[in-house]
C-alpha cells in the first residue's frame, strides 16, 4: 500500500493488522459485521460488457443508491493496486470474518514500462493487457498475494475466478509466464487455510487457468463453486466444435437428418448421371449446405455450451455446488464460518493426538460423531453453531484425545523397549512430589 505521510501510513498498518490474528495459529479477529449476513447481493455484473470487478467485492454506488456486493460494505482494502492491474487483490470481511480476496479485472488496462535512465536510446512503452488473462506480472502478483495470506496472515481465501487462460505470446513466454503460473500452484498446494474458488456470474474458467486453481491440487483446503450463469471448461464452445465437430461431420449429420440434402448426396454418387446433371446437383447441394450449415453450427455451439455450465460441472464432480449470485453471500457466510471453526479444531486435534491412526478423515469422522448432526457434510449453519456453543465440550474432548495420544506413545515405547521405557517412567516418578508420585503409582497399579 502507499501513503502520503507517516500518520496515514500508521493508519493503514493498524487497519491491516485488524484483519490478522494476534498470534500465529490463534483464531481470526472476527469483528462486528456492518452488513447483515442475511441479505441479497444487489449488484449483478453485465453479461457481455466489461466492468470493474471491485463492484462484485465491495458493491457499487450510483445515482440509484448503493448496490451491495459479496463482502461487507466498506470492508475491502485493496493492496498492490498499482502493479499488474489485471488482477485485484486485498482483504475484506464477510459478515465480520476477515478474508483474503483475489479477483480478475475484466477490462483492458494499460501497462506502462518507464524508460531506462541509464540508456538514452530507450523510451517509455505503453502496452494494453486484456482482462481475464494471466500475464507474467499478474501471475506473479497472484502467487505473492496467496503466500502473504497464508504464511503471514493465516486468512481464509476467496478467489473470484474469471480467467480465460495464460497469455501465450512470444514476449510473455520470454518473460516466464509459465514459471509464475507454477508459483500460483506452489502457493495453493502449501495453503493451510480454507480456500473458496468461485466462478462468478457470466465468468469463465478456461484452459490452463482451470488447472492452476483446480481443487484437486489441495483437496483438504480447496473448494470450487460455480454460479448458475457461469461457464467452465478447457476449451470454449467454438474451439470444441472446430476440433470435434468439423465441417465434414456436420455434413454427415445433415445428410442423416435432412431428406432433401440426403437425396442430393445420393445423386452425387450416381454414376449414370451426365456431367451437366452432376454439375446441376452439385450446385443444388452447395446451396443447401450454405443454407443449413449456419443452423447446424449454432446448434452444435449450443450443445457444446451446455457441457460448460454449472449443472454439468456438478455432475462431473469438478465443483462442490452450484450457486445463485444473489444468495451466495448467505451460503458463503455459514460455509466460511463453519470451515474456520473446523480448521481451528482440527489443528488442535492433530497436535494433540500423535497416534499413527489419526488422520484428517478420521478427525472429521470424530467431529461428526461429537456433533451428532445427521447431514454433517452440508449442514454448515448447524455445524458452525454447534462448534461455537460447545467450545468447552470440544476442549475437554481434545484434552481426552491428548491423553489417549500420550498413552499410545508410552505404550509404544514400552512395547519396543520395555527396560528402557520402565527406566524412563522411574526417572519421571522420582522427579514428582511425594503426593503426586503416590497417586501415579496407585494409578499404574490399577492399570
Amino acid at each position: 500500500m502507499t501513503a502520503n505521510d507517516d500518520f496515514e501510513g500508521v493508519s493503514k498498518i493498524v487497519e491491516w493488522m485488524a484483519y490478522v490474528p494476534d498470534k500465529r495459529n490463534n483464531p481470526l479477529p472476527i469483528g462486528r459485521a456492518v452488513d447483515s449476513w442475511d441479505r441479497d447481493i444487489i449488484y449483478t455484473p453485465p453479461s457481455k460488457q466489461a466492468y470493474d470487478v471491485r463492484f462484485l467485492i465491495a458493491g457499487k454506488e450510483d445515482e440509484e443508491g448503493f448496490q451491495p456486493g459479496l463482502f461487507d460494505k466498506d470492508s475491502f482494502v485493496e493492496t498492490l493496486g498499482g502493479w499488474a492491474k489485471t488482477v485485484v487483490v486485498g482483504r475484506a470481511r464477510l459478515g465480520g470474518i476477515p478474508m483474503g480476496v483475489i479477483a480478475v479485472e475484466t477490462r483492458s488496462v494499460e501497462n506502462i514500462t518507464p524508460a531506462d535512465p541509464a540508456n538514452p536510446d530507450s523510451a517509455e512503452q505503453i502496452t494494453n493487457e486484456a482482462g481475464g488473462v494471466w500475464y507474467p506480472n499478474s501471475a506473479f502478483k497472484t502467487a505473492q498475494a496467496i503466500k502473504d495470506f497464508n504464511h503471514g496472515e493465516q486468512l481464509p481465501l476467496m478467489i473470484l475466478a474469471n480467467w480465460r487462460g495464460f497469455s501465450g505470446g512470444q514476449k510473455d513466454m520470454y518473460n516466464e509466464v509459465l514459471k509464475y503460473g507454477s508459483y500460483i500452484v506452489d502457493a495453493l498446494v502449501k495453503y493451510e487455510q480454507p480456500i473458496f474458488v468461485y466462478i462468478p456470474p457470466f465468468g469463465e474458467l478456461r484452459g490452463g487457468s482451470w488447472v492452476v486453481v483446480d481443487p484437486t491440487i489441495n483437496p483438504e483446503f480447496m473448494e470450487m463453486y460455480a454460479d448458475e450463469d457461469s461457464r467452465g471448461g478447457v476449451l470454449e464452445p467454438e474451439g470444441i466444435v472446430n476440433i470435434k465437430y468439423r465441417r465434414e461431420k456436420q455434413l454427415d449429420t445433415m445428410a442423416r437428418l435432412d431428406p432433401e440434402y440426403a437425396a442430393l448426396r445420393k445423386q452425387l454418387g450416381d454414376a449414370s448421371l451426365s456431367k451437366e446433371q452432376l454439375s446441376d446437383v452439385k450446385v443444388k447441394a452447395t446451396a443447401r449446405e450454405q443454407l443449413l450449415l449456419p443452423v447446424y453450427m449454432q446448434v452444435s455451439l449450443q450443445f457444446a455450451d451446455l457441457h460448460d455450465r454449472a449443472g454439468r460441472m456438478k455432475a462431473k464432480n469438478v465443483i462442490r455446488q452450484e450457486l445463485q449470485w444473489r444468495d451466495s453471500r448467505r451460503f458463503f457466510y455459514w460455509r466460511v464460518r463453519r470451515r474456520v471453526n473446523e480448521e481451528y479444531i482440527m489443528k488442535r486435534m492433530s497436535t494433540s493426538n500423535k497416534s499413527p491412526l489419526a488422520s484428517r478423515e478420521r478427525n472429521l469422522e470424530t467431529l461428526s460423531a461429537w456433533t451428532g448432526i445427521p447431514k454433517f457434510q452440508t449442514a454448515d449453519r448447524e455445524v458452525a453453531t454447534w462448534y461455537e456453543e460447545n467450545r468447552k465440550t470440544v476442549h475437554e474432548k481434545i484434552e481426552a484425545l491428548k491423553t489417549e495420544g500420550v498413552t499410545f506413545e508410552v505404550a509404544s515405547l514400552l512395547q519396543g523397549n520395555s527396560k528402557g521405557g520402565l527406566k524412563g517412567v522411574q526417572q519421571v516418578l522420582s522427579m514428582l512430589p511425594a503426593a503426586e508420585r503416590e497417586a501415579a503409582l496407585k494409578y499404574l497399579s490399577q492399570a
